[in-house]
């Protein structure tokens, strides 16, 4: 039964168990949103989903044979040499998870990859679709992410195998129907942790990056947990005119090349509309998510203020 996830089929084969269950769990949530009427669903937000998971989907098998000859390019030239025990899936896994959170940190701090990761957040609906609803252009470099762990002496095959089972849990925690997973939340990430990450309430922003483990947000200080005196608003700000599967797929990408064409830039003012974090603007007339945070950080502390003073008035 090992054999038939680690081999290089392991990868298709943990889609194609994933695929009953998804829709399974899909129908379920379509069901309860239609009985309690709590309207979780939209036929062309899903459309869109489906449509962005399909083109993701095809350019992930295009770059297939390239992506995983990088990655074995670095295990024949690995660090150390495994044994395929019980502490070897363990650590692939969980090195693998870590290497997701930091490439899902990058893809919201740099803006060439916001661009590419931008059409996962834009829905104002939040379901199990939503976690279909991909970054279509990520597989032409989520592979230079996983290459160090092949350098460490893991097998490509294994850590997109973990990967893929990541993902499948990953899609899970796109719900509202779930809310809280008891003790639990204080390990991975569950449906309240990933509600988080898809506000766009500025408390909220660029928090919870973890794709299982959410640890590493607690490690290096992304973590948010959900805060019943601030409900989560879903998507993006602002908002984005359409949504069309071309607007969806090239909103930031446009602003990028309308940025860049402005004249007298310096090339490193191009280069950081390219790079730097989304907001930044060489005017300084930009707002960053940090810059957008400390102002309501602020602001809430002088709210603090106030009430402290009218309490001991």
């Amino acid at each position: 039964m090992l054999d038939f996830f680690t081999g290089e089929d392991g990868l298709e084969n943990v889609y194609a168990w994933s695929i009953p269950l998804h829709a399974t769990v899909i129908l379920a949530e379509m069901i309860y949103s239609h009985i309690s009427e709590a309207k979780l669903y939209n036929g062309k937000d899903v459309a869109t989903s489906v449509y962005l998971a399909l083109m993701n989907f095809g350019l992930d098998l295009v770059m297939k044979a390239f992506a995983m000859g990088v990655m074995f390019f670095f295990y024949n030239h690995q660090l150390f040499t495994w044994n395929f025990t019980v502490w070897y899936w363990l650590i692939c896994f969980i090195i693998t998870d870590f290497a997701y959170y930091v490439l899902h940190y990058v893809d919201h701090h740099s803006r060439a990859f916001w661009a590419v990761h931008i059409t996962h957040h834009n829905s104002e609906y939040f379901n199990l679709t939503t976690g279909f609803r991909s970054p279509v252009l990520q597989p032409l470099y989520r592979y230079l992410y996983f290459s160090p762990l092949a350098f460490l002496g893991f097998n490509p095959w294994h850590i997109m195998v973990v990967y893929a089972i990541g993902q499948v849990y990953g899609t899970w925690v796109h719900t509202q129907t779930v809310k809280s997973m008891g003790v639990l939340e204080y390990i991975l990430v569950t449906p309240s942790h990933h509600r988080v990450h898809h506000a766009c309430n500025i408390k909220y922003l660029d928090r919870n990056m973890g794709m299982c483990l959410i640890i590493w947000d607690k490690i290096f200080g992304t973590f948010e947990k959900e805060d019943p005196n601030v409900p989560v608003k879903y998507g993006i700000y602002p908002k984005m005119p359409d949504n069309k599967p071309d607007t969806v797929l090239l909103y930031e990408w446009r602003k990028i090349w309308k940025d860049i064409r402005q004249p007298g830039l310096k090339i490193s003012d191009r280069i950081n509309y390219i790079f730097n974090s989304p907001g930044w603007r060489h005017d300084g007339t930009g707002k960053t998510v940090r810059q957008y945070q400390k102002d309501y950080l602020k602001k809430q502390d002088k709210r603090q203020e106030q009430k402290q003073k009218m309490k001991s008035a």
